[in-house]
């Protein structure tokens, strides 16, 4: 039986395919932008060089995984230093889906917005994560998000410059890189470029509100300016009222 698919990744962006290539290959370069720290991270990585290989003769390259997951990269028509980046998976009709959410959806829409960053930002950079994870979201009339200084994110296009207020009065400042009813993607501007992803998990799915999470991808960074990253990103959660579920 044949079986439905979705395209829930496609994107191109200015790097030769086989430098792409590399970066989902080598588990080095595969922690520089695939999910996040902590301590299974090996085993994902592990489990994503672990995806079966293919190639054809138009150069394009596929990552197929147990779960019928697969990636497809490759020139750009036309254009071979551009790499043209797709994922797709089974329809819905699979275990991880509860009706309204899909949560490996949102990891590999904000794993490619995250590799995009490490190739073409960040080469070359050793990668180290800040992430929080479910957050209670907060009722319509004070969202998380908004206390946290984002209110109006969703309003703006895609290419478009940032600049919110943190509880602490600083300012943040970026452009919007991908926007979506379950995901933010803002390359911030700063000490140093880094890629701050925000995922919401809508009311349906985790009642009453919903959750928030966030990773910030940093890069090239030594301890002590880490340690002024880390500090002032508990700081921003904390000031902002966020509450674990």
């Amino acid at each position: 039986m044949t079986l439905d698919r979705r395209e829930i990744v496609a994107m191109e962006f200015p790097a030769v395919p086989a430098t792409v290539w590399k970066h989902l290959r080598d588990p080095e370069l595969v922690r520089r932008w695939y999910r996040w720290d902590a301590p299974d991270l090996d085993e994902h990585v592990a489990a994503f060089v672990a995806g079966t290989e293919g190639h054809d003769a138009a150069g394009r390259h596929t990552l197929t995984w147990p779960n019928h997951d697969v990636l497809t990269l490759g020139p750009a028509g036309g254009h071979p230093e551009i790499t043209h980046l797709s994922v797709t998976r089974r329809s819905h009709e699979v275990a991880g889906f509860d009706g309204v959410y899909d949560y490996a959806d949102a990891i590999w829409v904000a794993g490619a917005e995250q590799l995009r960053f490490a190739v073409t930002v960040q080469p070359g950079q050793p990668r180290r994560t800040l992430s929080v994870f479910g957050l209670d979201a907060g009722d319509r009339r004070e969202r998380l998000l908004d206390r946290a200084g984002l209110h109006g994110v969703r309003g703006i296009p895609v290419g478009s410059n940032v600049q919110a207020r943190r509880p602490d009065g600083t300012l943040l400042g970026g452009t919007l890189l991908h926007k979506s009813d379950e995901l933010l993607v803002l390359h911030v501007h700063g000490i140093t470029a880094a890629l701050l992803v925000l995922v919401e998990t809508p009311a349906a799915s985790a009642p009453p509100h919903g959750t928030v999470g966030a990773v910030m991808s940093t890069y090239g960074l030594d301890d002590e300016t880490f340690a002024q990253v880390e500090s002032r990103w508990s700081d921003w959660w904390r000031m902002a009222g966020a509450r674990p579920r």
